[in-house]
């Protein structure tokens, strides 16, 4: 599949393959060199500790479990 670069630098990954590795809006992804080429890899899916005030207090282990509720549901 190809697609154009806009103004920004940005591209869309085509949703067959959004649909194939299962990325949804908020996963990240990483970009690599490979012998000249720039390969898009699937990022960690692993939840980050929150900073600040919010550190240590279940709010990010509930947030997740509610995206995972939601991405069951098909609301993704």
């Amino acid at each position: 599949m190809t697609v154009k670069v806009g103004e920004k630098g940005q591209v869309v990954i085509p949703k067959a393959i959004r649909d194939v590795v299962g990325l949804h809006p908020g996963d990240e992804v990483d970009f690599e060199l490979r012998d000249g080429e720039v390969v898009l890899v699937q990022g960690s899916r692993a939840a980050k500790p929150l900073g600040g005030r919010f550190a240590g207090s279940g709010m990010l282990q509930a947030h997740m479990a509610d995206r995972a509720k939601e991405r069951e549901r098909g609301r993704w």
